[in-house]
This record gives structure tokens, C-alpha cells and sequence, in this order.
């Protein structure tokens, strides 16, 4: 079922959504579609935009003739496993190799993020660390940004942070990066936090749409379903309070300028976090986090 935002000229983009609503998010923000437009929405600057919503997770996509229409495509996160072989996770999965085709751009947030691997080539499954839930600090790898950030809304190289708090709720992971992807970013947890394949596809692990409070929620929600241990979630709740608050200003400035094109002056900068320039991967062990410099990085998540 196709859910239009108001305004019909202009870009159109496509919401691929991978999960049902909660009770919470329906009653606080009448449905993840909202939430999702109220962050990556407004891509062309004041520019009449449209975005159409498809419940994938029930059977609902796109018709393949209006394809072409579309400017962009953002696939959602899903409780479900992008490793998973329901019929509707290989049918988005096809879905995303023809977009590609044909050079749309495509945004994925967490589980979005792994059938875009999956799709592209790429290899995911189980996080070896287990469940990642709460803020987490995501770093940026600088020597394999370089020459690549135009596609990214014009974000040049001194105003990209060395690392950007971002919300994480996820129990798979990227194991290996598509063949023609780059690595952009990992995290103490994950070690393929962003990727992008040439200037089509961005992928997310962490959830840049999400609020603090959708977050303590779900963390409610998966300890009372035992989902995750309790002591996970008490866990999770102090990352938010020691975090000193998510970056989600720039994450959201990083998708829309994503979505608009890359390299138009007309969408939003990103917001400036001077003096933040990211240092030289160092060293850690390859049963914790798996990286010895961000070039080796790629390489573990190519080869995993």
C-alpha cells in the first residue's frame, strides 16, 4: 500500500519498511513512516518532495514500472534476519540489485543496511560480539574517506568528526563487505559500522531515524519478551546516559545529503564538529574488535 506524503511535485522517494509498527510508535508518532520522513524527509530543502510507503514485510512493494520514478529507496530496520530466506526478504533483496541496476541511490538502516550487503555480494550473519543495544560511538576511517565524501551532500574532509554517537539495535551484523564497497566507519562492537558501494549505496548499521525515548522503549520491549538479558539492557541504558547525548543532527544531514544527490549546494550543511579529525586506526585484538588499521579493516571485513 502506497502512503504519499503531502506534496506531489518534485523528488519522490520510496520507504521500504521491514517491520510492523509498535504499539508505542503508533500512539507517540503514528507509525515508524512518520518517524523515518520526520528525519530523512525535506531532502531538496523546502523542494515539494513525495515519499511512498511499502510495507515489504507484508508483500507490499513498489510496481516494477514506476522503478525509474524514484529518486532514492530507504530500506528500514526489521526484527527479522537479513540472512533469512522468507520469500518476502529474497524478494527485497531482488528488488535492491535492480535498483542499483539502475543507478538509484538506496539508504539502509540496520537490517536495511545488511540485505544491502546481502544484495550487493556481501556476506552477513550473527554479530560475533552478541546483541549491540544502546549509544554507541562511531568512528570514521579518514584514509579510506578520502576523495569519497561528495556523494555524502558535499561533506568535506575538515568537518567530518573523528566519531559520531549514533543508536544501535542489532544482533547481525556485516561479515563481508560487498566487492566493490568501502568501509566508512565501525564502532567498538562492529566492525563494519557504514559502508558504501561507489555513490549508490549507503549502508547503516545504527539507527540515525531513531529518538532516545524509541530506544528505551524497544529496551523495555526486548527484556520483557527476553529478547536480551536484563543486565543488557541496564547496560544499554547507561550507554545513553554517559554518551552525552546522540549526534543525530549530522547523522540525518549525512542521509538526506545522501538522498539529494550528493555534491548539491542546496541541501542542508552538515552540522560542523571542528577539531575532530579522525587519527590513524591503532591497534587492538582481533578476537575483540578485529582492526589493525583502518586498510586492514576492509581487508577482515572482505575476508571474514
Amino acid at each position: 500500500m502506497t502512503k504519499p506524503a503531502a506534496g506531489r511535485g518534485g523528488r519522490r522517494y520510496a520507504l521500504l519498511l521491514a517491520l510492523w509498527d509498535s504499539e508505542y510508535a503508533k500512539e507517540v508518532y503514528g507509525g515508524y513512516y512518520n518517524v523515518f520522513v520526520a528525519a530523512f524527509g525535506d531532502v531538496s530543502g523546502g523542494t515539494d518532495e513525495r515519499w511512498d510507503c511499502f510495507r515489504v514485510i507484508a508483500g507490499e512493494f513498489p510496481a516494477p514500472e514506476d522503478l525509474a520514478s524514484y529518486d532514492g529507496f530507504v530500506v528500514s530496520g526489521s526484527p527479522h534476519d537479513a540472512h533469512g530466506d522468507e520469500p518476502w526478504i529474497r524478494r527485497l533483496c531482488a528488488l535492491v540489485q535492480t535498483v542499483h541496476a539502475m543507478r538509484k541511490r538506496v539508504l539502509g538502516i540496520c537490517f536495511g543496511h545488511q540485505v544491502l550487503c546481502r544484495a550487493l555480494g556481501g556476506r552477513v550473519g550473527r554479530a560475533r560480539n552478541g546483541w549491540d543495544v544502546g549509544v554507541r560511538k562511531v568512528t570514521f576511517a579518514p584514509d579510506l574517506l578520502e576523495g569519497r565524501l561528495e556523494f555524502l551532500g558535499g561533506l568535506v574532509e575538515d568537518d567530518l568528526p573523528r566519531s559520531a554517537a549514533l543508536i544501535e539495535v542489532h544482533q547481525d551484523e556485516v561479515w563481508e563487505i560487498p566487492p566493490a564497497a568501502t568501509v566508512l566507519a565501525y564502532s567498538e562492537k562492529t566492525r563494519v559500522e557504514v559502508f558504501a558501494v561507489e555513490e549508490l549505496a549507503l549502508g547503516i548499521q545504527g539507527h540515525p531515524e531513531y529518538t532516545v525515548d524509541i530506544l528505551h522503549n524497544l529496551i523495555d520491549r526486548l527484556t520483557n519478551q527476553r529478547a536480551i538479558r536484563r543486565s543488557v539492557g541496564e547496560e544499554a541504558r547507561r550507554t545513553v546516559a554517559e554518551s552525552g547525548g546522540l549526534d543525530r543532527a549530522f547523522w540525518t544531514a549525512l542521509c538526506k545529503g545522501f538522498l539529494g544527490g550528493g555534491g548539491d549546494r542546496t541541501q542542508p550543511a552538515l552540522p560542523v564538529m571542528r577539531g575532530t579529525v579522525a587519527p590513524e586506526v591503532t591497534s587492538c585484538a582481533v578476537a575483540g574488535c578485529g582492526f589493525t588499521s583502518a586498510a586492514a579493516m576492509i581487508q577482515l571485513a572482505r575476508s571474514n
